[in-house]
């Protein structure tokens, strides 16, 4: 007499209930997860109050664009002259204070390169001059 199994082998797992247990292991990582917020060093930054009109003859207006142009007071200048011309310009008028203004995709290279020739011809009265997005 031959005696056959009629007991099948089934391949497959249950996943019937998988989207609940996502869910409920979701909400605990959520719950019990401790968020620490960098804590840095305590600093107070300086708030802008009223600004004050300069006369145009006390200031030198440094632009710099996203195609690495630099106009100083509306002339195109190399970037190796910005310290020659910033430097004979306070040698006229020491009391000069320079408005550095950048476009916001101006590359940071640029950027540095200029405060690099400002340090150079030792323009102490630096302002970073933003325009609002209107």
């Amino acid at each position: 007499m031959k005696i056959s199994k009629s007991q099948g082998v089934s391949n497959s797992i249950p996943t019937g209930s998988m989207a609940d247990i996502i869910f409920l292991l979701l909400i605990f990582f959520m719950v019990t997860t401790i968020f620490k917020m960098e804590e840095g060093l305590p600093i107070t930054l300086p708030r802008a109050e009223t600004g004050s009109e300069l006369e145009r003859e006390r200031l030198i207006h440094i632009w710099a664009d996203r195609y690495n142009r630099v106009s100083i007071n509306d002339k195109l200048v190399p970037l190796d002259y910005i310290d020659s011309v910033v430097q004979s310009r306070f040698e006229e008028n020491p009391g000069l204070v320079v408005a550095f203004n950048i476009d916001h995709r101006t590359k940071y290279n640029l950027v540095s390169e200029i405060i690099e020739q400002l340090k150079e011809a030792n323009a102490v009265n630096v302002t970073f001059v933003s325009v609002g997005d209107d």
